[in-house]
């Protein structure tokens, strides 16, 4: 196909033009067959980069996402374009996941949306091979790599696809990868060939700054009325999101706060009441963020220390996307060290207590040992820890390394609603209508209401039918669940408790072996991403920017000045009119061609004492003026 095809795709469907930097590079690439990872900021565009070579080819792309949220975000999107795209997850019950997948053999479906859980199951592995895949996108693709911070064991299941689709190219996507990383996803997905295509990590317009405040609420009002705009802070528990928006609503700000724990009405109308600019400023743990993309964030702020400079990377990135002046900020104390400590210590409960915890979740959910593998249960996590008296926070932490060791899968707090599907015909229906008059109104209004009720299950509002038929809403419920049992049709009602999965049998707790490599190995990485964190927070003397982007790989990249390191250092820059020669002879000379630091010196010290020559040189690369590659100092031509 050629690129002028791809523009035409791009702007039928999404209006654009132009591709941004780097997209069109990408979807060559996986046009051309080959298996391509791509790494691009947040906000870079990357649904683009599958999504328009999948519409340019026949078949269904297959995209892998461990975000509920985000992928029904994205099916809803496509299907707004007229694009015919489904989703299946955890929570959804076999009956839907098996009319789902038989939609994308027989139908004409263009993307189905997968979780990272359901790859392994009898039922996807038997239908995916009679489906024509088209690409195989693997999203966040950094939860493949033990050595990542977000490591999933589902994941891993996803190079089994090159066995059972072995000539279907893997776009794998990331927007934060170390170069660790970076090996370690080629070769988890078995790449035929590496084929790493980057933009760089820098946000040219994102200013980072650190400060180190022991009344960190007081310094919120004075970041606030310093920067105008719209904001996000981070904090790392529920209750203080509350806390903090109360005290900026106090001071005459308005704020809305936002966490996993409250239901998702709530979630869904402060998030869009700060979407819409209702609300100034959002305080929200790390749930709030991913898919959203509201351009003009001046800033955000972090009242604690995040965990990996990775999820502050991608959190800061959520500001100035609409390439204008924007500040990601980070408040820092001495407590915050001893905070880390606890932290470490709840991450990593001891193993006698994972052992316990998942004894005690087999007895919660009545589940016989030796028993329960694929089967889902209905969880909440605060009423088991009442029963066990576990504190919650460790028994949250227990319950996810037994996800990481692949025994469990455990969602957050879910929002599927009511669902329906007739398994049987039309004209099935409508010999049912005339023998059965009683419910022949409800179903027309039914079918009324609602499209494809014949082909796939379908949403539903139990209180948008009680309203139009004018009847209870209990009505509507005893409706549904007659003609289920009646076989007519099949109803799902509204689902929103957290679930868990049992992906293996139940084990005895006192057999369970917690392995080396999910305990202690990754126990030491923690603590090596908490190091980088803390070196993030205390350094003085290096550009925050480069800092960051050195710790993505990009080590050749210029100061910013405009970090708070970099404006300390522009402030101190040395005066008089030595420096100003200096200067002057050591742009001249560089002006010429690249040289080590010695030739450097040599060359410029003739006139000048040696150690005031290193001075300025150094000042002229802490200020970005003049960089330094592969031993060899040059002019920086910005």
């Amino acid at each position: 196909m050629q690129v002028t095809d791809y523009r035409d795709i791009l702007e039928k469907y999404w209006g654009y033009k132009e591709f941004r930097p780097l997209q069109e590079e990408i979807i060559r690439s996986v046009s051309n067959g080959r298996d391509t990872l791509a790494l691009m900021p947040t906000g870079g565009g990357k649904s683009i980069t599958f999504q328009v070579p999948a519409m340019s080819m026949e078949g269904i792309c297959l995209v892998v996402t461990p975000l509920i949220a985000l992928m029904k975000d994205q099916v809803e999107a496509l299907q707004r374009l007229n694009i015919k795209a489904i989703a299946i997850y955890s929570g959804m019950t076999f009956d839907e996941i098996s009319v789902a997948l038989d939609n994308c053999i027989y139908g004409d479906f263009k993307f189905l949306y997968c979780s990272p859980e359901r790859l392994g199951t009898d039922l996807f592995r038997d239908r995916i091979v009679r489906m024509k895949v088209n690409l195989i996108v693997v999203d966040e693709s950094h939860c493949i790599s033990q050595w990542g911070y977000d490591f999933r064991p589902a994941y891993l299941k996803i190079s089994d696809l090159r066995t059972l689709l072995p000539d279907i190219p893997v776009l794998a996507l990331t927007a934060t990868a170390t170069p660790e990383v970076v090996d370690d996803i080629q070769e988890k997905l078995r790449f035929r060939e590496k084929n790493v295509l980057r933009t760089s990590f820098a946000r040219p317009n994102l200013v980072y700054v650190v400060r180190e405040v022991e009344e960190k609420q007081k310094y919120l009002l004075k970041i606030i009325a310093s920067v105008k705009g719209s904001g996000i802070i981070y904090v790392r528990n529920r209750a203080k999101t509350k806390e903090t928006a109360e005290f900026l609503m106090k001071n005459g700000i308005s704020a809305g706060y936002y966490h996993a724990g409250l239901s998702d009405e709530v979630r869904s109308g402060r998030q869009d009441d700060w979407m819409r600019g209702n609300v100034r400023v959002i305080v929200a743990t790390n749930a709030f963020g991913m898919g959203i993309d509201k351009p003009d964030v001046r800033f955000v702020i972090h009242l604690d220390l995040p965990d990996a400079l990775e999820s502050y990377f991608q959190e800061a990135g959520r500001a100035g996307r609409d390439r204008k002046r924007a500040y990601g900020i980070l408040l820092f104390s001495n407590s915050d060290k001893v905070n880390l400590e606890r932290r470490v210590s709840a991450n990593f409960p001891e193993k006698e207590t994972i052992k316990r915890v998942y004894g005690a979740l087999g007895s919660y959910l009545q589940l016989p040992i030796g028993s329960g593998k694929s089967m889902a249960f209905d969880f909440n996590l605060q009423k088991f820890c009442l029963q066990y008296k576990f504190h919650p926070l460790i028994a949250y932490n227990c319950l996810k390394f037994l996800e990481r060791e692949g025994l469990i899968e455990i969602t957050d707090e879910l929002n599927l609603p009511s669902m329906v599907y007739f398994p049987i015909n039309r004209d099935e229906l409508y010999r049912f209508q005339v023998a059965n008059e009683q419910f022949d109104n409800f179903l027309k209004l039914l079918l009324r209401s609602y499209t494809g009720l014949f082909s796939g299950y379908v949403g539903i509002d139990e209180d948008v039918l009680a309203s139009r038929a004018n009847i209870p809403r209990d009505m509507v419920y005893q409706y549904l669940k007659r003609l289920q049992s009646m076989k007519v049709l099949k109803y799902i009602p509204r689902r929103t408790n957290p679930v868990v999965i049992y992906t293996e049998e139940r084990l005895d707790e006192n057999t369970l072996a917690i392995s080396k490599e999910n305990y202690s190995l990754r126990k030491e990485r923690y603590l090596k991403r908490m190091e980088a964190v803390i070196n993030y927070a205390t350094s003085k003397t290096r550009c925050r920017s480069e800092l960051l982007l050195s710790y993505f790989g990009e080590k050749d990249s210029p100061s910013c000045d405009m970090c708070d390191v970099c404006e300390a250092r522009l402030v101190k820059r040395p005066e008089g009119e030595t420096f100003e020669k200096l200067k002057s002879d050591i742009m001249e000379v560089l002006n010429s061609g690249p040289l080590s630091l010695e030739e450097l010196v040599d060359k410029v010290s003739e006139n000048f004492q040696e150690d005031a020559t290193i001075r300025v040189i150094r000042w002229l690369t802490d200020s970005g003026l003049i960089i330094k590659i592969d031993e060899q100092l040059r002019l920086n031509v910005k």
